[in-house]
């Protein structure tokens, strides 16, 4: 398949644009990459192709078919590139159990994480914190006696938590907590999960991000 058959619209620093870069990588699909400034302004063609909620990413396939939502995205492109190594778990427990886990990192755990960096108030950072360090302890207990969390090999849950793993190190840096240091099990996947081929070149680092962070805080 081309790259021009398969378009990505993203933001180099959004864990959900990463997070759809490194499924087509593990599945070794070719695509073209369209980078986003969502902090400046939104292109046409990201405004036609997410109408809705007029954000990143988008995958975009064949004829101008969109698809939008970061996790709908990795669910797809498991399914249409069959042929690659499996992302979501084959057992139905498994995958429910993998979803459900993908919607606490989606639905509270990153968004602690962000509030934790750009918050001004130091009200919201204390609490952020705290359910950001809870996270932690969930992670790590669920990181647990695997390689990945997808069991030999990078999955749906990897995919998930690796897309915000560096944020947590952010927090590490920006306010020397530690919170890994506390999580050896999380910290030693991480390193793992990093240095895999699908996903090294994709992540875009730490002090980058602690900057990107600072932006975002004064914008805010």
């Amino acid at each position: 398949m081309s790259e021009g058959e398969v378009k990505v619209l993203g933001t180099w620093a959004s864990p959900f644009s990463t997070r759809v870069r490194i499924a087509l990588h593990l599945k070794s699909v070719n695509y073209e990459y369209l980078e986003e400034n969502s902090l400046e302004s939104k292109s046409e063609l990201l405004l036609d192709s997410n109408p809705v909620f007029k954000r990143i990413p988008v995958l975009i396939h064949g004829d101008n078919k969109p698809i939008c939502e970061s996790l709908i995205i990795v669910e797809y492109i498991d399914e249409v590139w069959s042929s690659g190594p499996s992302i979501l778990p084959c057992d139905a427990y498994e995958r429910a159990d993998a979803r459900f886990w993908a919607t606490y990192v989606d639905n509270k755990f990153f968004p602690a994480l962000k509030r934790a960096v750009v918050s001004g108030s130091e009200e919201t950072k204390r609490a952020s914190m705290a359910e950001v360090e809870e996270g932690v302890v969930m992670l790590e207990k669920l990181s647990k006696g695997k390689a990945f969390f997808g069991g030999d090999n990078i999955g749906y849950l990897d995919i998930v938590i690796g897309s915000v793993f560096e944020w947590i190190k952010v927090i590490d840096k920006c306010t020397e907590t530690q919170l890994l240091s506390q999580a050896p099990c999380l910290l030693e996947w991480g390193a793992r999960f990093s240095s895999h081929e699908a996903v090294k070149d994709v992540l875009p680092g730490v002090a980058k991000l602690a900057g990107f962070g600072l932006k975002l805080k004064a914008k805010i």
